[in-house]
């Protein structure tokens, strides 16, 4: 009864959150006109249906679809690897998604191909840390030896970022993949989503269907192939969806950090530990955080503040502050 009233509730807000924010941007718009746009046939303004359907709607989208699939990738890494000190981006897949939209920029691809090719190297950054852990994995420990990869993976896509951001153009070049890679969701459109959406959908559904699994792995190998889980293939299979959700979302957002930390953690004070109702609640509760950044990434100040900055900015004092509150055992 208690979970299903956070679904419940953390619904409710994320849709009333979501009608808030049709009315915050560059262009207010009050209460009354958006409700007769919205629900009679009276006179509104003319420019709203641009604003609404054209700007704000596929932002407003695309961050509950962000916050909700990082957190639920961020929760299922933390289930399989047992830690809640793990994010998405701990096979390097964020890093190579970076490099990939930074070669694209560099290369003046067009925004399509930026696109694809931060997709592409994200996907690439986790396929080399997999096989880089497979061929050094048989004598020591294959978690640890998964991790370590992916921070090699991260370390050096970071370092050819770097070298991309020296040699490129200061002018032009060099501004755009700065901006690239603080994270934004100000210039995604709806045609974007289209794209994007099914594959979060692909890594989403099965993640959700083996939830209880995730349950059993948390107890560790052997319980949990004394119970018939194929801890294999289940690793894999959570690696392949999260690796597709966050690769998919950095190609059109940039990176957006802490979200798939912070979220997972606090919904797991909240819900237990529970996969079958930590993810959806996961997925509610960062739509409603990202959601509440973006508006207020938008709303503070005359200029437009990247919202993977303010992220970091929130993320990093409420992880330390929920990091003294919570129990020493996880």
């Amino acid at each position: 009864m208690k979970n299903s009233a956070i679904i419940t509730i953390s619904f409710t807000i994320l849709i009333a959150l979501s009608l808030l924010s049709l009315s915050i941007g560059r262009y207010p718009i009050v209460p009354k006109e958006l409700y007769a746009y919205l629900f009679t046939t009276g006179s509104y303004d003319t420019n709203l249906p641009i604003v609404l359907l054209s700007i704000r709607l596929p932002r407003i989208i695309a961050a509950i679809a962000v916050g909700g699939a990082l957190s639920i990738a961020g929760a299922s890494y933390q289930g399989m690897f047992r830690n809640p000190m793990v994010s998405p981006d701990i096979l390097g897949v964020t890093a190579g998604a970076g490099l990939g939209a930074a070669t694209a920029i560099l290369l003046s691809l067009p925004p399509v191909g930026i696109q694809l090719l931060s997709f592409a190297g994200g996907i690439g950054a986790v396929l080399i840390a997999v096989s880089i852990s497979k061929s050094i994995g048989k004598i020591h420990d294959v978690i640890l030896v998964l991790v370590l990869s992916g921070m090699i993976i991260s370390s050096l896509c970071g370092a050819l970022i770097s070298m991309i951001k020296y040699i490129a153009d200061p002018d032009d070049k060099l501004p755009a993949i700065t901006y690239w890679l603080m994270g934004s969701l100000s210039a995604i459109r709806m045609e974007d989503l289209y794209i994007v959406l099914p594959i979060i959908a692909v890594g989403i559904i099965p993640l959700i269907l083996l939830s209880w699994q995730l349950n059993v792995l948390s107890f560790g190998d052997d319980e949990a192939k004394s119970l018939g889980i194929n801890t294999f293939f289940l690793r894999s299979l959570v690696i392949v969806c999260a690796s597709l959700i966050t690769a998919s979302i950095v190609s059109i957002s940039g990176i957006i950090g802490w979200v798939g930390l912070i979220i997972p953690h606090i919904t797991r004070m909240i819900t237990g530990p529970n996969h079958r109702i930590l993810l959806p609640a996961s997925f509610l509760l960062g739509g409603i955080f990202l959601l509440s950044v973006d508006n207020l990434s938008r709303s503070i100040s005359s200029v437009e503040i990247p919202i993977g900055i303010l992220t970091s900015i929130i993320g990093a004092p409420f992880f330390i502050y929920f990091l003294k509150k919570s129990k020493r055992s996880w």
